[in-house]
């Protein structure tokens, strides 16, 4: 637990959309999500191609994998957060955070700085906290969480 709360305070120590000084991983401003709220919060890699969303539909909370090289349809897989009447403080203000990890095929996702879903590109794979809904083109391995997928971001 020390060191995934090092992770994550490492992670987001700096105020600014940028590279952390001295560090290759790349962090989004914090955007503020009013859980239940229709919210959309894209974050592009610093590759170009592969983006990343986090979207509140009213109902439900999901995390994108988008590749726009793919044309015909650029989302490769979405990963189920939340669903809103499950979330325990969704009248509070939460705070969304995403990171590209330093050669810009991994992100993650993070809310009030715990983290929820990671998605790898090149192994083409996704950990996420709920493990659903199963993976739609990346099928070689389930979205079960795994806290390895934090060591991207280091």
């Amino acid at each position: 637990m020390k060191k995934l709360l090092a992770v994550i305070a490492a992670l987001f120590s700096g105020a600014a959309p940028s590279a952390q000084p001295n560090a290759k991983v790349v962090t989004s401003p914090a955007y503020t999500l009013n859980v239940g709220k229709a919210a959309v919060f894209e974050f592009k890699s610093q590759k170009g191609k592969l983006s990343v969303v986090f979207e509140d539909d009213g109902d439900t909370g999901y995390f994108y994998a988008l590749d726009y090289s793919a044309t015909e349809q650029p989302i490769q897989e979405a990963m189920n957060i939340y669903d809103v009447h499950n979330v325990t403080d969704k009248n509070k203000p939460s705070v969304v955070r995403i990171a590209w990890s330093p050669d810009g095929t991994k992100a993650g996702l993070w809310i009030n700085n715990y983290p929820h879903a990671v998605f790898d590109f090149t192994a083409k794979r996704g950990y996420c906290r709920t493990n659903f809904p199963p993976p739609g083109k990346w099928k070689s391995h389930n979205f079960s969480w795994s806290d390895d997928a934090l060591k991207f971001f280091q």
